[in-house]
C-alpha cells in the first residue's frame, strides 16, 4: 500500500495567497491554478483582470508540474526540435505545458501539487508561481 502526501485546500488557499501577493505587488493580474500530486485540480482563482485565455494555461501548467514532477520552463528549454523531448507539448491532447510558470510543489522531498500561473510573461508567471510556494513553505514552518 501507498502512502501519498497530498495537499490539502488549506494549502491551497495558502499557495494562491502568496501568489496573489505577488501578482499585486507587480501588477499583473493573473490565474492562479494549484493541483494535487496526480495533477488533479484543487483550487483556481482569476484575478480581476486575469485573462481569460490564461484560465486554461495556468491549470495546463499546474496539471504538468505536478502530474510531470518538473517545472514547466524545464521541458521548454528541452523541447527544441532535434532533442528527444520535442513534441511533448503536443501529447495528451496537448495538455502538457512547455511555457514557463508551472513548478511541482514539493514537501520532505515528495511532489504534493503543483502550481500554475499565466497572465504575464513567462518570467512573472514563474516568479509569482514561486512567490506562492514560499509564502506556502513559510507557513509549514
Amino acid at each position: 500500500m501507498l502512502s501519498i502526501k497530498r495537499l490539502a485546500l488549506d494549502d491551497a488557499r495558502l499557495l494562491i495567497e502568496g501568489a496573489a501577493r505577488k501578482a499585486g505587488e507587480i501588477g499583473v493580474p493573473m490565474c492562479i491554478a494549484i493541483t494535487d500530486e496526480s495533477g488533479n485540480l484543487i483550487a483556481f482563482e482569476r484575478m480581476d483582470g486575469g485573462k481569460i485565455t490564461s484560465v486554461t494555461v495556468a491549470q495546463d501548467k499546474a496539471f504538468t508540474a505536478a502530474a510531470a514532477r518538473k517545472a514547466t520552463h524545464e521541458y521548454n528549454q528541452a523541447c527544441v526540435p532535434g532533442n528527444l523531448v520535442f513534441g511533448i507539448h503536443t501529447s495528451m491532447g496537448g495538455r502538457l505545458c512547455v511555457v514557463g510558470g508551472g513548478l511541482p510543489v514539493t514537501v520532505d522531498g515528495q511532489v504534493v501539487g503543483g502550481i500554475g500561473l499565466s497572465s504575464g510573461t513567462p518570467q512573472q508567471d514563474m516568479e509569482c508561481a514561486q512567490a506562492g510556494i514560499d509564502h506556502f513553505l513559510n507557513q509549514q514552518a
